[in-house]
């Protein structure tokens, strides 16, 4: 199972018990902590050792820095400790940090705004790059959340409020994500419905055949006529001349254009062939006035529109050769 990964970030020697109490902090909560000091991260042999540190930053989820009194080890792209490379990498790379800084360190920070253009000494940090690096830190416009600690279990109080935090919005954003997704189904829809209107528009008039030809294609007359006649090929009817025409090519008649039956008028059709009678009654009712094939739905169709019998012809001369 994927679990995060947290980076911590320090100077090593002066913050060695609260890296050692945010590891098992952070392994309590069943998360991925990585740690210089305890293999965590591959070397190579092609790079400087801190660039394997960066690289593996890119592979995390959360970055953890902390800063002390100490500026520790500088690094060799430039004038800023590893560390502090370490936090610019992350927010580089966009990932979520939170930023802990010794309260004896923010206080003095106050003396250095102040005093900045002036060489003074300064009681806890060994360095003023690190109020320096602080003072820039301060500057970025997101992802710079600082605060204060003495402690480690402040720092620990404030992560775990921090994670519970990110797990609520988790949840929050997957109910979004089912949100969204059904917004983006209802867009498509409403996209294809867009299309459908335009397609149907008075500038597409030529494609109204084409319409048509679908919606006869499975028109409920279409499919039971070619059921009951055996038909084995798609076909569709616009109006009565195109039925005549397809009977007629399966050898039927029009006997009667008012045959009643059960107070209901039927066009009658009927071919003799192989000693057999076959006769179609079709609704009038299916037809407008125009004689043109009404759109009729599925569940408004009704089976007696369509009526077929096969008799045998009894008036059949019996040759004796």
């Amino acid at each position: 199972m994927a679990k995060p990964r947290i980076f911590l970030s320090s100077t090593f020697y002066d913050l060695r018990q609260i890296r050692t109490d945010l590891d098992l902090f952070i392994e309590n909560l069943g998360y991925d902590i990585i740690r210089n000091e305890e293999g965590d991260i591959p070397y190579g042999k092609d790079e400087a050792l801190e660039e394997y540190c960066y690289k593996e930053i890119k592979n995390i989820d959360i970055l953890v820095s902390i800063i002390g009194g100490r500026f520790g080890s500088e690094s060799k792209r430039g004038t800023n400790s590893i560390s502090q490379i370490e936090l610019k990498t992350a927010l580089k790379e966009n990932k979520q940090v939170y930023i802990f800084i010794d309260k004896n360190i923010l206080s003095e920070y106050e003396t250095y705004l102040i005093n900045k253009d002036k060489e003074i000494s300064f009681k806890y940090a060994d360095n003023i790059k690190i109020y320096q690096f602080i003072e820039e830190i301060r500057s970025l416009p997101n992802n710079n959340n600082i605060k204060g600690f003495e402690t480690a279990s402040e720092i620990t109080r404030y992560l775990k409020e921090q994670f519970a935090g990110l797990f609520q919005r988790f949840l929050e954003e997957q109910t979004r994500i089912k949100e969204v997704s059904l917004i983006q189904n209802l867009e498509k829809t409403a996209q294809t419905l867009n299309k459908l209107v335009n397609f149907l528009s008075d500038e597409n008039k030529d494609k109204d055949g084409e319409i048509n030809k679908i919606l006869m294609i499975n028109h409920p007359f279409t499919e039971d006529l070619k059921v009951k006649l055996e038909i084995p090929y798609n076909f569709y009817i616009e109006g009565f001349t195109d039925l005549v025409s397809l009977l007629k090519a399966r050898f039927f008649k029009l006997q009667n254009e008012n045959f009643e039956k059960d107070f209901t008028f039927f066009y009658e059709f009927v071919k003799q062939q192989k000693g057999k009678i076959y006769t179609l009654l079709i609704n009038q009712e299916i037809f407008d006035n125009d004689n043109k094939l009404k759109f009729i739905k599925r569940t408004d169709w009704f089976d007696g529109n369509i009526e077929y019998y096969i008799e045998d012809d009894n008036d059949d001369d019996d040759l004796p050769f």
